[in-house]
């Protein structure tokens, strides 16, 4: 907690998207959010729309992939009730005979390692805050695979197993570990870098889906996950679209 008892929450990738969303949700229930994410401009414009709305926020420059960054970083705190590991992303869409190693390295890094770097340098302060939640913004690619999407649910199982395997780990601490899996989220991004730019494959990705979920619908969950009594844990929820079964399977009005 921050010297007037406000419990601070750090948000990864704030600066759009679920992240940008979770920032405004947990501002708007009482904490003080910390945005980080490679992009000073868009998080420095949303701490200060955040405070506009007579909440708390700070913006921090920060790229979870850079190991020494996080842990100076990290020195900046003594206490943190929240941390949501959001940064991530997928690339390419290609079938494992063809998929660009680069890409997976590249998904790897910022979804798997820069969880764990976060997550590791911030642990001391989520243990000394007495009640302390990790978020993990995993997929539901990380619990069930699709043709073209090896790379992204490589990665996202990885974050899923860090996720099961800390809450292993850490059992009898002040601190609980959360799973959030979306699936189907249309944001302005995601779909967008994935397919490098490719608008027209992103939009396919949607098409006849009456309703995907948004950033919000997300941003609520995740709120709705740490605003539990401390004594409650979501270990996972899966969150998912009504008009999506499964990965593979979505009702497409066409």
């Amino acid at each position: 907690m921050t010297a007037a008892g406000t419990p601070i929450a750090v948000v990864t990738g704030a600066s759009s998207g679920i992240g940008a969303a979770t920032a405004r949700q947990l501002a708007a229930a009482g904490y003080r959010v910390v945005l980080t994410a490679r992009r000073k401009d868009r998080i420095e414009a949303l701490a200060a729309e955040i405070v506009e709305a007579g909440h708390q926020a700070t913006a921090y420059a920060l790229d979870v992939t850079d190991r020494e960054a996080v842990q100076t970083f990290a020195t900046a705190f003594r206490t943190i009730a929240v941390l949501v590991n959001n940064a991530g992303g997928a690339l390419g869409a290609d079938p494992v005979a063809t998929g660009d190693p680069e890409d997976w390295r590249q998904m790897y890094e910022v979804n798997v390692i820069g969880t764990l770097n976060v997550t590791q340098a911030l642990l001391p302060a989520l243990t000394a805050s007495g009640d302390g939640t990790v978020v993990v913004l995993s997929s539901t690619a990380g619990h069930s695979t699709y043709e073209g999407g090896a790379g992204y649910v490589a990665a996202k199982n990885g974050a899923r197993v860090l996720a099961e395997t800390l809450r292993l780990e850490i059992v009898g601490t002040p601190v609980r570990v959360i799973e959030i899996a979306p699936g189907m989220v249309k944001t302005d991004e995601f779909a967008t870098t994935r397919f490098r730019g490719d608008t027209d494959k992103a939009a396919k990705v949607y098409a006849g889906v009456a309703e995907p979920l948004t950033a919000d619908d997300v941003a609520d969950t995740i709120t709705w996950a740490c605003t539990r009594p401390p004594h409650v844990n979501i270990d996972l929820l899966v969150v998912r679209p009504r008009a999506q079964a499964s990965n593979t399977k979505v009702h497409r009005e066409l």
